[in-house]
């Protein structure tokens, strides 16, 4: 697989930009002020089917030839990126089949039946979604969209780092979640063609911090047992994402679950707007390095909003 280039992330723009919601970046005085920093959000919680999953999955489904969608797409996602790709396939009309874990979120799974695709359930471990997938995939015909680990995937979740650099002056730096990596090595590499003297520093949950142990012994190290109410970055780091995140990011920070919740409760009362758990990660760095933070203009992606309502951490 090659890395993506400048001129992939820019086609994967044009080819998605009808489809996608061209997501606000938003400010808080209140949040300056606390943390000291100018922060600049990038509100991918406001995107259709509530997060950025939705750039990556169109641009991948929208890559392949209309004659070969016909089988349709398969999947495994703890769920946004099952809701992407349900709503991608829906506007190409073909079907969509998405493996779920059991212990999914239940507000992720009715989202994902709701956009037409059909659920297959299966146990709460990488080894279980990837089998179970293949399954799927074995008996349908359908072709396999990657949740991270596809250069178009990667291009297509780029394309949000490249609206906020557009959309804003001189980041000191920018700060993405990670799970899977597609968000982070895409922004990793939008940093890198377009605003080289920006800093990216990614954040990842103590409970599952195989990046973070990755980038430190300079190879992918699974996670094990990842315990952490940020539900969409349970999974191990994606090899070609790892390798670009690896050449460019400046640092790797891990989180707490209490440092997660007091970033997410923060947003929630200071912003009045509704982001889930992975998206108050990288928040979450800079209320704990508010030292390096300070006074820099610090672009920050919210991943989603797919919230349980029925199931908050705090």
């Amino acid at each position: 697989m090659e890395i993506p280039a400048l001129s992939d992330i820019k086609r994967a723009h044009q080819r998605i930009e009808r489809f996608i919601q061209y997501t606000p970046v938003f400010t808080s005085d209140s949040l300056n002020t606390i943390t000291g920093a100018n922060l600049y959000f990038k509100c991918e919680n406001f995107q259709k089917t509530g997060s950025f999953k939705l750039r990556g999955a169109t641009n991948a489904v929208l890559s392949v030839r209309p004659e070969e969608r016909s089988a349709g797409f398969a999947t495994h996602s703890s769920g946004n990126h099952g809701q992407a790709l349900a709503y991608a396939a829906k506007i190409a009309e073909v079907p969509a089949y998405i493996v779920m874990p059991e212990n999914a979120s239940k507000v992720k799974i009715k989202a994902v039946e709701g956009y037409g695709a059909e659920i297959v359930l299966c146990k709460p471990t990488e080894a279980d979604r990837v089998n179970t997938c293949n399954e799927v995939i074995k008996k349908t015909g359908a072709a396999l969209i990657p949740p991270f680990h596809d250069p178009r995937i990667i291009a297509g979740q780029a394309t949000a780092a490249k609206e906020l650099i557009e959309d804003t002056e001189d980041l000191d730096y920018l700060l993405t979640p990670v799970g899977g990596g597609g968000l982070a090595a895409g922004s990793a590499l939008a940093v890198k063609y377009l605003t080289p003297s920006t800093k990216f520093i990614i954040g990842e949950p103590k409970n599952a911090d195989d990046t973070y142990r990755s980038f430190r012994e300079g190879k992918v190290i699974p996670v094990k047992n990842p315990d952490t109410i940020a539900d969409g970055l349970r999974v191990t780091v994606g090899q070609l994402n790892f390798e670009i995140i690896k050449d460019i990011a400046s640092d790797i920070v891990t989180i707490t679950e209490e440092e997660i919740m007091e970033a997410m409760k923060l947003v929630w009362e200071r912003m009045k707007i509704i982001i889930e758990p992975s998206s108050a990660v990288p928040f979450a760095v800079v209320l704990k390095q508010k030292n390096i933070f300070e006074q820099k203009n610090v672009g920050i992606i919210f991943t989603g909003g797919n919230v349980d309502m029925s199931n908050l951490p705090f």
